[in-house]
């Protein structure tokens, strides 16, 4: 292998004590048990990317990057993920391609098993097998076309619909972060938006929104294609009775699920047509699930990607969760 000077130089850091945000209510070894499960399911990288070398290999963000700090809080990107799907899943032709060509409906933790391994490569590991994910997904989306349910066509490298389906993972990643982790700065949410562009933009997307000025004139634009249909009660009700890999799954489910749906804009919220009876429960999985992160949080800091990554760079994991 053939590592440049730098890289070859670079050394695990030493690590400083963890202060991370919130106080943890859940005992050590339910932590460790969540670990162990979290770490062997959502985790899993089938293709067995090597996150630990070449050392000094930034990828294709790097330490000093928002995307970093972001990605990183293992509670708010379960949850932000599983609200980019609810959103997503409000626009037909994007829908489409998932429903004619996946089997999420039989394998629905499948497809958010490799959603996750997909964010995470291109996040943390090196800059190779990173643009090897790109390719990948790019490869399998040539093969995603047809027609949709009301006659209109649909390709998965259609531009528009990569941004729908970027934007939808981008506000709901940030949403998440700030409420079930910490207060972004007003900065940091424009450079995340500026820098996590570059994955779209690699899977073909274009005008990606670089600010979140520019991500709300995006959405305010794509919301006559929105709909709530047959399709998308489908994709809530796979989710009402997905089993995720963490203890007590039931409750697990029920706690992220009204966790992610009370980050969704009001728009969307609407149009899933939800009470304000639910809206008020799901205020409440939210404020239960922002009890509940730092154990999660904590219990998720060493050992995941980030964790690796951060090893790999000879940097301090510690400083991805403070902002000064």
């Amino acid at each position: 292998m053939n590592e440049t000077p730098s890289r070859q130089r670079a050394k695990p850091a030493r690590e400083s004590t963890l202060r991370l945000p919130g106080v943890r209510l859940v005992p050590a070894p339910l932590r460790r048990r969540l670990q162990r499960q979290a770490l062997a399911v959502l985790s899993h990288d089938g293709r067995g990317a090597n996150y630990d070398a070449p050392l000094g290999d930034p990828g294709l963000f790097g330490p000093d990057s928002v995307v970093w700090k972001v990605h990183a809080d293992f509670p708010s990107m379960m949850a932000g993920g599983l609200a980019a799907l609810m959103l997503q899943a409000l626009h037909p032709l994007a829908l489409a391609g998932v429903w004619d060509h996946s089997d999420f409906r039989s394998d629905l933790l499948g497809r958010l098993r490799r959603t996750v391994a997909f964010v995470g490569r291109t996040t943390y590991a090196p800059t190779g097998p990173a643009q090897d994910a790109i390719d990948r997904v790019r490869r399998v989306h040539d093969r995603v076309h047809g027609t949709a349910a009301d006659g209109r066509p649909y390709s998965a490298n259609d531009p528009h619909l990569l941004n729908w389906v970027h934007c939808a993972e981008s506000w709901c990643f940030l949403q998440a972060y700030a409420r079930y982790c910490q207060p972004l700065p007003a900065w940091a949410r424009d450079r995340y938006l500026d820098e996590f562009r570059l994955v779209a933009e690699r899977l073909g997307a274009r005008d990606v929104p670089a600010s979140m000025a520019a991500l709300q004139a995006f959405f305010g634009r794509v919301q006559g294609e929105l709909a709530f249909d047959v399709r998308t009660q489908t994709v809530m009700d796979v989710l009402a009775s997905i089993q995720l890999p963490i203890p007590m799954p039931g409750l697990s489910r029920n706690l992220f699920l009204g966790a992610s749906m009370a980050l969704l804009p009001d728009w969307a919220l609407r149009l899933h047509g939800r009470s304000m009876a639910q809206q008020r429960r799901d205020r409440l999985a939210a404020a239960s699930l922002r009890a509940l992160a730092p154990s999660i949080r904590d219990a998720m800091s060493r050992g995941g990607l980030a964790w690796r990554a951060c090893r790999r760079m000879g940097v301090d994991h510690a400083a991805l969760f403070h902002w000064d």
